[in-house]
């Protein structure tokens, strides 16, 4: 079971944001993806809990972030809920895409997972919901995934697998890479993974 810390950043002026305090692991159904977040200044920001079924579609996830909240699964597209802060309203919503995405590296596991690229596979177009923080808005977004690269690297716990994905965004064109290892983005655009306890899981 991977346990560690991400630090998230803005992507484009670098501005420290968020520490993330994560842990992960496959089971029996899929896989789950649970973590804290806390400011630079030390206060609780958001919480994370993310479980996957073995085709890698979300089951069940759940958000905080601002006093807001969202629960969504993966049922006619996706479906979500998301409650304001005072807990008055709660608003649903339903969108034709695949997957969830936002800040949380957990989510670019959860789309390579998903997608299950190959080196060889042409590049993929998937469509998502992003929750974008502080208040986790809803905004679907178009993306194109392609694997470029596997490469295993030597370790002291045998050979650590390191795929390169090139994401795309494809309303704007902008394209970034992301580094992962079996269950943890080792890099991507405002995540730096600074503590790992254990090993990556390997998936099957």
């Amino acid at each position: 079971m991977p346990r560690g810390r991400y630090s998230l950043h803005d992507p484009h002026d670098h501005t420290p944001l968020a520490e993330e305090h994560f842990q992960c692991a496959p089971g029996p159904s899929g896989w789950r993806y649970v973590s804290q977040l806390t400011a630079p200044d030390g206060a609780h920001r958001g919480s994370v809990d993310l479980a996957l079924d073995d085709l890698g579609r979300p089951i069940r996830l759940e958000l905080h972030a601002g006093g807001w909240q969202v629960r969504g699964a993966a049922l006619d597209g996706v479906t979500w809920v998301r409650t304001d802060p005072a807990g008055l309203e709660a608003m649903e919503g339903n969108v034709p895409a695949h997957a969830f995405t936002g800040t949380s590296p957990a989510f670019l596991v959860a789309t390579a997972r998903l997608l299950r690229l190959t080196p060889s596979s042409s590049a993929t177009r998937v469509r998502l919901v992003a929750l974008t923080d502080p208040v986790l808005a809803p905004r679907t977004v178009d993306q194109s995934w392609a694997l470029i690269d596997r490469e295993a690297h030597a370790t002291d716990n045998g050979p650590l697998v390191v795929d390169e994905y090139q994401v795309t965004d494809l309303d704007t064109g902008e394209r970034h890479a992301v580094h992962i290892a079996g269950d943890v983005v080792l890099s991507a655009p405002g995540v730096e993974l600074e503590d790992l306890q254990t090993p990556p899981s390997t998936f099957p």
